[in-house]
């Protein structure tokens, strides 16, 4: 029987992570299978991890990053910190118990992406932006508060601790680095961007966007056209699918 992977969610419709491990098994002739979940109610995850056997490991992505945590018999402490999971671990003993444990490994995978953007990053005392507060912007705070990366959340409807994208212009030449964590951009809509002062951008910005299709966003290009420096979340993606079936077929209890 195949070692069987997978992806939960909904919708999933064209699925980045299908589509990645299909060819990995493929080009490194691994015996495995990969299959979509689409659920419509997180409850149907039990269901899954029961009726499949041969399951080792689950990708995990919109809606349930948050509303999975509860169904998981254990969760890593990094993904606790972050109150995300989106990737699990399945193992089974001998008597059939199941053991599922959840990880966040899109910590991993925006670390090492944007270490590699900006090869200065420890040396220099950058401070950053985020832009968005959604569940897609939990890993990125945590990896700026490990780099010791001061940052401001914006909002579209701000809070006492967030700024509003109309307050970015008092910001933006000392906060050089600039992450788009919301889905403006994406396909379909990919004349869609983030509302900030464009015109005070240059070469000294660095734009991480987190969407990666289209690979060139309105947000990029619009950086681009100010000589600022520009990366999109494909790497990422790799990085911390590749950390995923790492976790799933090598780590063990005392990784968590």
């Amino acid at each position: 029987m195949l070692d069987l992977y997978g992806l939960i969610g909904y919708p999933l419709g064209h699925s980045f992570s299908k589509d990645y491990f299909e060819k990995k098994f493929k080009n490194e002739n691994i015996k495995g299978e990969f299959r979509n979940f689409e659920i419509d109610n997180i409850s149907d995850f039990k269901e899954i991890i029961k009726n499949n056997t041969s399951l080792r490991g689950l990708c995990v992505t919109i809606p349930y990053k948050e509303s999975i945590m509860k169904y998981l018999s254990h969760i890593s402490k990094e993904a606790k910190e972050i109150g995300a999971v989106n990737s699990i671990k399945i193992d089974r003993d001998i008597n059939g118990n199941i053991l599922t444990t959840g990880y966040n490994t899109d910590v991993y995978g925006f670390e090492h992406s944007l270490n590699a953007f900006i090869p200065d990053l420890k040396e220099n005392k950058y401070k950053a932006l985020i832009l968005g507060t959604g569940g897609a912007s939990k890993a990125v705070k945590f990896v700026l508060n490990k780099l010791n990366i001061e940052f401001l959340e914006v909002s579209r409807y701000p809070n006492d601790q967030q700024i509003s994208y109309q307050e970015t212009i008092k910001y933006i030449n000392e906060f050089r680095i600039i992450i788009n964590c919301t889905p403006l951009g994406m396909f379909p809509n990919v004349d869609t961007f983030p509302p900030i002062c464009y015109d005070e951008l240059g070469e000294q910005h660095y734009l991480y966007d987190l969407v990666y299709n289209p690979i060139n966003t309105s947000f990029l290009e619009k950086g681009n056209l100010m000589g600022a420096n520009t990366k999109n979340g494909l790497e990422m993606l790799y990085l911390q699918a590749e950390r995923s079936y790492y976790i799933w077929n090598n780590y063990s209890k005392n990784n968590s």
